[in-house]
């Protein structure tokens, strides 16, 4: 029996119950292809399913990590898109546990893409979930057009500043939400307004958008709702878009819900795309050996990050 290096949790709880461990190597099943993980992303779902000590389909004491760039090892039957040998990144298997936070996973050979030209694992590995989500968002939900007014709340971090550039290929206008300390770095990814919410109510200053992606829920719906125009798209990436909003947004024609990403080859592909033609990157907060994912977990759940914490598998 092949064994890997992973992160594992025997119990719910802080970033303290996850612990390196010694486990048996998954084997690739029809369709799927087996990567050995360089590194892999964190993200907020990972520290809230440590937390509940359930995944997100309920399945008890999760491996944790779905964010993955590496290198295919081996293929199971029917695969063609990939040889042992090819560098690839994805988010297998979401929302159903993937278990990145280790030296090898196993998924269906198409929740996988070829990794982007010209960028090192690290980077590759702190896209797929959150630049998922962006484009997932904005383009397949709010369909973005050239000159439309898109709002991003949280511009700043993980999913937002993928947002805020995602936004701008497609020939937006970028308006983000953020502290003050972080407006230069959002100018930097192309955001033409920023508004610090800590000193201004965004609902006064950001008019007539077009789409909102908001990642914070709460009060942040309803307030939204005032920047848009009638007819415009508020997308929330949080399942508790209250009934009032939704009735208050269909009396104004505004399409209103909230979306959870899901594994997507093509939109990999484009991802990709945008990453080799120079239109967007991952800022990383923070790099953490595997054996150090709980200071990776503390970190991430102090919400002040700017960009996204990685892990580093391969030693």
């Amino acid at each position: 029996m092949s064994t890997m290096r992973a992160i594992i949790q025997e119990a719910p709880g802080g970033p303290e119950v996850l612990k390196v461990a010694e486990i048996e190597r998954p084997e690739p099943g029809l369709l799927e292809v087996l990567v050995r993980v360089h590194a892999a992303g964190v993200n907020p779902t990972d520290w809230k399913g440590r937390a509940r000590g359930t995944s997100m389909t309920g399945v008890a004491l999760p491996r944790l990590g779905f964010d993955v760039s590496g290198v295919v090892e081996a293929v199971g039957r029917g695969v063609t898109m990939y040889e042992p040998g090819d560098e690839v990144f994805g988010m297998p298997r979401f929302p159903h546990p993937a278990g990145a936070y280790a030296e090898y996973v196993t998924a269906p050979a198409r929740h996988f893409a070829r990794k982007p030209a010209g960028i090192d694992h690290v980077q590759a590995a702190a896209l797929p979930l959150a630049a998922l989500t962006a484009w997932q968002g904005l383009v397949d939900t709010a369909r973005v057009q050239a000159g439309q007014r898109v709002l991003v709340h949280a511009a700043a971090g993980g999913v937002g500043h993928l947002a805020v550039q995602i936004a701008k290929a497609k020939g937006a206008y970028v308006i983000g939400t953020a502290r003050e300390a972080k407006h230069e770095f959002l100018r930097g990814l192309g955001a033409d307004e920023v508004v610090d919410y800590t000193k201004v109510d965004f609902a006064e200053v950001a008019r007539d958008v077009d789409i909102v992606l908001d990642p914070i829920s709460g009060d942040y719906g309803p307030r939204s709702l005032e920047t848009l125009r009638d007819g415009g798209v508020l997308v929330s990436l949080l399942p508790s878009v209250g009934d009032d909003v939704l009735a208050a947004a269909e009396k104004r024609g505004i399409r209103a819900g909230w979306t959870l990403v899901e594994p997507d080859h093509a939109g990999m592909k484009e991802i990709a795309a945008l990453v080799e033609a120079g239109r967007l990157r991952a800022e990383i907060d923070s790099v953490f050996p595997l054996e150090e994912a709980a200071k990776a977990h503390e970190r991430g759940e102090t919400n002040r990050t700017t960009g996204k914490i990685v892990l580093t598998v391969v030693r």
